[in-house]
């Protein structure tokens, strides 16, 4: 970038105070005041230094896009307007150039955006390092893992509907050109009593919510799971559902993310079963039963939940029923045996569901941390993401809040120690002098939680392991005994008798007076929640599960490998987890983001300055701001510090041509700035109180007005001038245009005139050449006219005499042909009146007759047989003549059209010909059958494999196989039947298998009988004392009614005792009971097909709809 290009700068157009560092004077109420001028300008986004303060908006911004992302793209973190991407990009840059590695610390209570603050900075890393098909599955797979976790350690509370409920440390990896090549996740303190109990209005983790709406119907049947969340007794139903949550997209959105990251398929539904087995060990129940001895023992209620877990889990259902029943203590030698009561079982129910789902989420965040971890062993830059719990105040504190606020004070210690350092690094290197800064040191609060002699986790974890009695009143007396007198713990029943009379501090309560506040805690629970006890015989028990994940969940219950040594407790755990933590945070360099949440009411525009003043206080934000004023307030290179304020020097303005330290000197001298109030680094100048940087503003400010006055001045002189250089221009250009123009309609004038003087005397000379001409043709024109007129006198003349001679020709000619004609006439009269008028008859009649003749040929109708078409008789004596063609042709072209026919056509049509006999008129499903071939084998029993049992068993040509439906008198329901007609026999056979169930031989069949209407229903009546007969007679139902009863006709044996009974009533004879068929026709609405059904044991009712 040239050193005349002008930067932006977080000074420019500034809401506010954009680095609260600058804030001038810095109070609490100019602090949150400066956060609410901001916050109402969209501006969620303000800097303390180098940390970022974010506060949630509640609701879309457009400052996320790709563009903010190539905007804040290697750009200096002071040069842009403060946003989450500036942060980002310096740890990236810091990373990839320098090879330091980073950590990104963001904390803030819940529903502050903590996790979306952390996809934010996940997403900007993988927008702006290294493309590449590896590269990019890689960024995928990290970025595919939030949804994951987010299903299994998320839920909805009172203050977010998506509320990280356990700490995530993400370590990214990257290679030397700064791609990103793999990662590890840790998780601290998954919130795992959610599982059994959630508070009000609050929901348990997402992921039992998103199994139950968005699993297909398979998947919950395999589960055996319901999608009614009132049948489980671990979901809670007064927020099942939250608004703007879609658990069933959300379930899709998990399975392909768990499929990105890498799971198999058979993985995915093992989890599924577990998170399945968790609901149903939440509906366990168990019943009180008196025993011998005098003790209660706890019995399962309902077995049916407990046995369709064990199914899930392939547990064997005693095993974990004693388990819930019995206790077995070892000690070295011995094993004793103890019952447990109904709370006993209640108790070890719910510490297996919040044991199984913890180790759960402890082993998904393993499996994907085999996904994404880096499959080089070179060195790697390291970028950790630290997503935890802010600092914690409720109105209820408990063990959760206690060890969570023990991790911020940590947080909060490593944080003042690393920003001191870091301020101590730069003045070293810069070359200032380090004067030591005063600041409130936490490390006395982190020493009463967590020194190891009288730490208040040593004392819990010393009285969880201590032999007899062990309470959290007894935990609570210790406290008392050995933490009275610290400065910052207070109790009432403590030595210290200032608290006595406390009435704020209840008797079964501590409370401890951390960096942000004082806090309240009540014991009950404490010694509890630290044992986090699991009974050892259902460790066993669940490692006997054929699951297979059952043995890497619970290993201690192996009983080859029995440890007798009591498991570490919870506070223990997170201490050492903590510990590890901190020694990761000291060896990379810190990045800060302080997440705030305007309101409790989850709603944009609105800003609560109680809520927001309470976070500011508990996230140390002013403290911060103190120890970053406490040395110099702002720093900033010499290069852009010179480019800013240069034009308020005549020296430096417009060009500095020496060195840019030399030409700040200039400057500051020249404005006469008190040298106490900056000092100049290696590299940069340091201004030491924020009046004198918005005194600089303010003078750079008035000389860019000045600059701006002036430039409009210049600017509006040469617009005039150039404005009436044109007008001068163009008033030349336009008056020679006009002469031009003047000068050529003159010359137009006198060069029209020219011409018409020209013609006028052309014209003249023209005529006087034309009379001239015109004299001497009219002396010519008057001989030839005169020697016309002679020729034609004589001409006329000969004329005359030729007709006159012709005509005395003519006549004699005339009068001989009348001679001629009357001599004729004379002869032929005598036999003229005897003969004429029957020649002349005979003539007409033999005109008219071809005439006819050959009309009607050129009118033939076509060869049709079915076209009745005719010409129109012309002349009623030729009407018998005229109906007999008409007769003649139609026998001809009759047989010309059978001469056509093949034997199996011909076949075909003398069946259609007998349907018609029988059924036209008579039965009204006819008229639709006519248009229908007969195809006969419907089903091609010969070619389908299907059938080749069947067709093995008919061993006779099938004229006629269909599917029809055998009616059952019970009922009026109809059973899929094969029909198939031969020659001598008809046989019934089931569709499914081909299995011959009835073969009746025709001769036995004595009639058939159908109804008048449109249905198939046909009964095939059997002679009496025939063995067919035994079973009675058939009821059948066939959509090719009509082909089935002419075929039957027409390969009867003896037709004439073949009768067909169409009628709307007849009986049909069934084993020893006749039973009436009764058709009766319905409205439409009774549906489009006729439906039988059964009215008592002699009637059988078909309503056929109406048509």
């Amino acid at each position: 970038m040239s050193k005349m290009e002008v930067k932006t700068s977080l000074l420019d157009n500034m809401i506010g105070v954009g680095d609260m560092v600058l804030l001038e004077p810095l109070t609490e109420d100019s602090f949150i005041d400066n956060l609410r001028k901001r916050f109402d300008h969209n501006e969620i986004y303000t800097y303390i230094g180098s940390v970022v303060i974010s506060m949630n908006p509640y609701k879309h911004l457009s400052i996320y896009t790709a563009d903010k992302v190539e905007e804040y793209r290697n750009r200096n973190f002071y040069e842009l307007s403060p946003h989450i991407y500036a942060l980002a990009d310096m740890a990236y840059r810091s990373l990839r150039d320098q090879d330091k590695d980073q950590c990104i610390l963001i904390t803030g209570e819940s529903g502050a955006g903590k996790t979306e603050a952390s996809k934010l900075v996940m997403s900007y890393v993988a927008a702006v390092c290294g493309k590449g098909q590896e590269v990019n599955k890689v960024k995928e797979q990290l970025l595919q893992s939030n949804p994951v976790l987010e299903a299994f350690g998320n839920a909805k509370t009172v203050r977010n509907d998506n509320s990280s409920r356990f700490g995530k440390y993400m370590d990214i990896e990257f290679d030397f050109k700064g791609d990103p090549i793999g990662g590890v996740i840790s998780n601290y303190l998954l919130e795992k009593s959610r599982v059994v109990k959630q508070p009000r209005g609050e929901r348990n983790f997402h992921v039992f919510y998103q199994l139950l709406s968005g699993a297909s119907e398979d998947t919950l049947k395999k589960l055996k799971l319901d999608r009614d969340f009132s049948k489980y007794n671990y979901l809670s139903l007064d927020s099942a559902t939250v608004n703007g949550l879609d658990d069933a997209a959300n379930f899709r959105t998990v399975r392909n993310a768990m499929q990105i990251v890498g799971f198999m398929e058979d993985e995915v539904l093992s989890v599924l079963e577990l998170v399945a087995a968790v609901l149903k060990l939440g509906n366990i129940e168990f019943k009180p039963e008196s025993r011998v001895n005098g003790f209660d023992e706890s019995r399962v209620k309902d077995k049916n939940d407990l046995k369709e877990m064990c199914e899930l889990l392939g547990i064997e259902q005693a095993v974990l029923e004693r388990a819930f029943s019995f206790r077995t203590v070892e000690a070295k030698l011995e094993k004793v045996s103890t019952t447990l009561n109904v709370a006993q079982a209640y108790y070890a129910r719910d510490a297996l569901a919040k044991n199984l789902y913890s180790r759960l989420f402890s082993w998904l965040v393993n499996r994907i941390n085999e996904s994404i971890k880096a499959q080089t062993k070179t060195r790697k830059k390291v970028m950790g993401v630290l997503d935890i719990y802010g600092f914690e105040i409720f109105e209820d504190n408990s063990f959760e809040q206690f060890i969570i606020n023990y991790c911020n004070e940590k947080l909060q210690q490593i944080f003042i120690e690393l920003t001191l350092r870091e301020e101590q690094e730069e003045y070293v290197r810069e070359g200032i002098e380090w004067t030591n800064i005063e600041y409130f040191n936490n490390a006395i609060i982190c020493d009463l939680i967590e020194n190891n002699q009288n730490g208040i986790l040593a004392m819990l974890d010393e009285e969880c392991l201590r032999p007899g009695t062990v309470t959290d009143d007894t935990f609570l007396d210790k406290l008392n005994t050995i933490c009275a007198e610290h400065q910052h713990f207070e109790s009432r029943q403590s030595k210290n008798s200032k608290f006595l009379t406390d009435h704020s501090l209840p008797h079964n309560c501590f409370r401890i007076q951390h960096y942000a506040g004082k806090v309240l805690y009540r014991v009950e629970g404490f010694v509890d929640k630290n044992n986090d006890l699991l009974y050892r015989d259902l460790s066993q028990a669940m490692y006997k599960a054929n699951h297979s994940l059952m043995k890497l969940l619970f290993p201690e219950g192996n009983p080859a490998k029995v440890n007798l040594k009591r498991p570490p407790t919870a506070g223990f755990q997170f201490r050492a987890s903590v510990g590890t933590l901190m020694r990761n945070l000291q060896t990379k360099n810190p990045n800060y983001i302080r997440c705030i949440k305007p309101n409790d009411k989850k709603a944009a525009h609105i800003f609560t300055d109680s809520l927001v003043c309470h976070q500011a206080r508990y996230l140390g934000l002013m403290e911060n701001v103190r120890v970053r004023r406490a040395g110099y307030a702002f720093r900033q290179a010499y290069e852009p510090c010179l480019e800013r304020y240069k034009m308020l020097c005549k020296q430096t303005w417009p060009h500095w041509r020496g060195p840019a330290r030399e030409g700040v000197e200039v400057l500051l001298t020249d404005l006469q700035v008190a040298p106490e109030e900056y000092s100049y680094g290696r590299s940069k100048i340091f201004i030491r109180n924020p009046r004198t940087l918005f005194f600089l503003e303010e003078k750079r400010r008035q000389c860019l007005e000045d600059l701006a006055t002036l430039i409009q001045k210049i600017y509006r002189g040469w617009k005039c001038r150039t404005h009436f250089l044109l007008l001068k221009k163009s008033q030349v250009v336009v008056a020679a245009w006009y002469r031009r123009y003047a000068q050529q309609k003159k010359y137009q004038k006198i060069k029209s005139a020219t011409v018409v003087m020209q013609s006028f005397i052309r014209g003249w000379k023209a005529r006087k050449i034309l009379r001239e001409l015109k004299y001497q043709k009219r002396c010519k024109e008057a001989v030839t006219t005169i020697a016309a007129y002679w020729h034609g006198t004589q001409a006329r003349r000969e004329l005359k005499r030729l007709k006159e001679e012709a005509r005395r020709k003519h006549a004699v000619a005339v009068i001989w042909a009348y001679w001629l004609g009357l001599k004729v006439r004379r002869e032929y009269r005598k036999f003229f009146r005897a003969n004429a008028g029957r020649k002349i008859y005979e003539f007409t009649v033999q005109r008219i007759m071809q005439k006819y003749f050959l009309g009607l040929k050129n009118t033939m109708p076509s060869m049709s047989p079915i076209d009745k078409t005719w010409p129109v008789r012309p002349y009623q004596f030729l009407e018998g003549a005229h109906t007999e063609l008409r007769r003649i042709f139609h026998l001809w072209r009759c047989k010309k059209y059978r001469g056509q026919f093949t034997a199996e056509k011909k076949a075909i049509y003398e069946e259609k010909l007998e349907a018609s006999e029988i059924f036209k008129d008579k039965k009204a499903l006819y008229p639709s059958s006519v248009s229908q071939p007969f195809k006969g084998d419907y089903l091609e029993i010969n070619k389908n494999p299907k059938y080749q049992k069947l067709n093995s068993v008919v061993e006779e040509k099938i004229l006629l196989a269909d599917v029809v439906n055998k009616i059952n008198r019970a009922n009026g329901k109809g059973a899929p039947r094969i029909f198939v007609l031969t020659k001598n026999s008809f046989v019934l056979a089931d569709q499914k298998t081909g299995q011959v169930k009835s073969s009746v031989p025709l001769p036995d069949v004595c009639s058939v009988s159908v109804s008048t209407q449109t249905d198939g229903f046909f009964a095939l009546k059997l002679k009496e004392g025939t063995a067919a007969a035994a079973k009675g007679d058939f009821l059948l139902s066939s959509d090719h009614l009509i082909e089935i009863i002419t075929k039957l006709h027409r390969t009867g044996v003896n037709r004439d005792q073949f009768n067909i009974d169409i009628s709307d009533e007849f009986l049909v004879q069934f084993k020893q009971d006749k039973v009436c068929v009764k058709f009766i026709q319905a409205g439409p609405k009774n549906g489009s097909s006729a439906a039988c059904k059964r009215k008592n044991n002699r009637l059988l009712e078909v309503c056929v709809p109406s048509p």
